[in-house]
């Protein structure tokens, strides 16, 4: 059964031991963010800040290591593939909530808005100010009508308003681009705290007419329930913890960033548009969410990483039907570094592989193929393979003028190149025995053991 909500999720982490409740005062300005840092280094648990100067505590760090996301789809290593991509193929479509929300159980409009009072951190001192990073944006096709869910950053400016920015390429910000040329206002909301799975969805690679809610009601297996927002009529999602409801406002501009993004570096400050908001609409005893994005690897990455490995292997087995894995790194920020497991069925097979990942729409810079015997996220072994079973004249080619990743600080002038590398061994040529212990994998060593 999914999760019904984020509490219902924190309960299991506590259970498990995966959840650490921070009780001394911990400042939003700065420390929240040097305790993430200190625990992503480690793979620690989610930290809960319930004395950060507000009156709600601040979770954080809820996909800050694999090992977490797999409690959130309640899966294994051996089965999360499997279990996304099925979720993504059977699409749900969500429902209306039944009742008064739990979302709208306090209701602030009008003078009584004032997001100050939420527990919104600011990460790094080069930061523009404090930011929402953990929240996702409910918005709608001004031309369609069809709502799309992602993660965009806000930055606080003032009690009312909020800066925004959206990558030109991404559905948000193309909504608020057609909102302008249609001259028409562009109602959204940014939901904070709800179940995993719905924030995991919002990562799938999907085309501008997917409606995200049936998406994420595939991922969780039933469907999402919904309720109409208080100022527009947007559908959010009814067990949130947080809905801020606002208004793009494209003529007030103003400056924007820097913030550290997932590449591990700043992009520069700018005028971008506002949001106005609306409505706060929360729950009693609410508690809010953040997000330490920045250098890899932290939560950011791990929350991407799953979604987007599903989505373009799903696309690439369409037509390459022996690629038995695939990992998109999250020290390439989840983004320009892709190794492809996969069995050649012909000459020249892989590098079809290769071009084709450089299509997606990952814009990686770095396509690596190996055999299936190699463990494709261990770097250790990818680089034996790029070592042993690599002719660099005959193995590896670069594409020129290639799109880029999205905020990538080195580009040239919007485009890049990219380097496809066959690690594969050559098909149809003998190959040496590889030199392994064999059964070591199964030898009982207890002297070894945990706790021995």
């Amino acid at each position: 059964m999914p999760y019904k909500d984020l509490r219902a999720f924190l309960s299991t982490l506590r259970q498990s031991g995966e959840l650490v409740d921070i009780t001394r005062p911990i400042a939003l300005q700065y420390d929240v963010a040097k305790a993430l840092a200190k625990n992503s280094s480690v793979e620690g648990p989610a930290l809960m800040f319930k004395d950060n100067g507000t009156e709600f505590p601040l979770v954080a760090g809820l996909y800050g290591n694999r090992r977490l996301a797999l409690i959130a789809f309640e899966s294994t290593e051996d089965t999360i593939h499997d279990r996304v991509a099925k979720g993504i193929d059977t699409p749900i479509a969500p429902v209306d909530f039944d009742g008064p929300a739990p979302c709208q159980e306090i209701v602030l409009t009008g003078d009584d808005i004032d997001l100050t009072k939420l527990p919104v951190p600011t990460y790094s001192p080069k930061d523009g100010g404090p930011y929402i990073t953990a929240g996702i944006v409910v918005s709608e096709d001004p031309d369609t009508d069809v709502p799309d869910i992602g993660n965009y950053r806000f930055q606080l400016h003032d009690a009312h308003t909020l800066g925004v920015f959206s990558a030109p390429n991404h559905r948000f910000g193309k909504n608020i681009a057609k909102a302008v040329a249609r001259k028409v206002p562009l109602h959204g909301a940014i939901v904070i705290g709800v179940d995993p799975i719905i924030a995991y969805s919002c990562q799938v690679q999907s085309g501008d007419a997917t409606n995200d809610w049936f998406v994420a009601g595939g991922l969780r297996g039933e469907p999402v329930e919904l309720v109409k927002a208080v100022t527009s009529t947007l559908k959010v999602p009814a067990h949130a913890e947080f809905i801020i409801e606002f208004v793009v406002d494209s003529d007030d501009q103003r400056v924007e960033g820097p913030l550290g993004e997932y590449t591990g570096y700043y992009t520069p400050a700018s005028l971008k548009p506002t949001a106005k908001v609306t409505a706060i609409t929360h729950r009693r005893d609410a508690i809010f969410q953040g997000l330490l994005t920045g250098k890899p690897i932290t939560e950011n990455h791990v929350l991407k990483q799953i979604p987007f490995e599903v989505s373009i292997l799903r696309q690439l087995r369409a037509q390459f039907p022996t690629i038995s894995d695939l990992s998109i790194t999250s020290s390439g920020g989840v983004q320009t570094y892709v190794v492809i497991a996969m069995a050649p069925r012909y000459e020249g097979e892989a590098r079809h592989a290769i071009l084709a990942a450089m299509a997606s729409n990952l814009h990686p810079k770095w396509v690596v193929v190996v055999d299936p015997d190699i463990d494709i996220r261990k770097s250790s072994e990818v680089e034996w393979a790029m070592s042993f079973r690599v002719k660099p004249r005959e193995d590896v080619f670069v594409v020129d003028r290639t799109a880029t990743a999205p905020l990538d600080p080195y580009t040239d002038g919007g485009y890049s190149s990219s380097v496809g590398i066959d690690a594969t061994r050559p098909f149809g040529v003998e190959f040496p025995d590889v030199s392994e212990v064999p059964d070591w994998r199964s030898f009982d060593l207890p002297e070894i053991s945990r706790g021995k």
